[in-house]
């Protein structure tokens, strides 16, 4: 009797113990109108596309210069298969081949509240950055909230010019399976919230 009660409060234990939620989601900075997007596709993103757009002007009285560079649009491989351009191609495309284990880690840059994405840096876990725009306007920085997670899909919104909003989800990446993996996106109230890999 005593051996089932060992037994039964240390199964009791165990279960009120918390779960770590596996995956994380870095909240959406920008204007954020326009059409919605999120990136999709199965195993690891082995590849990005930035476009922007310069539209530099200058003022010369009084020696001011204003930039009006924001990012377009952007497309993410995922294994070997491109994802759908969000946004659309701008002027200057930068890109970035991922190595074989190398995952981006971190998403940062600059926006504008009133209209644009201005300046976007993805950093991978082996110390490259891909950067496009203008750093100008307001910073952000994404990052996972887990050890060992990785940058899964960008959200956000676009319009016709270029991209008014992002947001970063990140997961693990089970890279046996990863051929075999499916991908779930609940969304509630416009927000990505949850992603569960099998």
């Amino acid at each position: 009797m005593f051996l089932i009660l060992v037994v039964t409060m240390f199964l009791a234990g165990c279960l009120a113990l918390p779960i770590k939620d596996p995956y994380s989601y870095s909240s959406a900075v920008g204007q954020g109108v326009g059409t919605p997007f999120a990136s999709y596709g199965e195993g690891r993103i082995t590849g990005v596309r930035v476009w922007e757009t310069n539209n530099n002007y200058y003022y010369y009285y009084y020696y001011n210069y204003n930039s009006n560079n924001y990012i377009s649009g952007f497309q993410l491989r995922y294994g070997n298969t491109w994802s759908p351009v969000f946004g659309n191609e701008g002027s200057v495309k930068q890109v970035m081949e991922l190595f074989n284990d190398e995952a981006i880690v971190e998403v940062s840059g600059k926006y504008n509240p009133a209209d644009y994405i201005c300046y976007l840096v993805l950093t991978t876990n082996m110390g490259r950055t891909l950067s496009a725009g203008m750093p100008n306007q307001i910073s952000f920085n994404f990052y996972p909230t887990n050890m060992g997670n990785e940058l899964r899909i960008l959200s956000g919104r676009f319009n016709g010019a270029g991209i008014t909003s992002i947001g970063a989800h990140w997961g693990l990446v089970d890279i046996e399976g990863a051929g075999n993996s499916t991908l779930e996106t609940h969304i509630f109230g416009g927000n990505f919230t949850s992603i569960t890999f099998s």
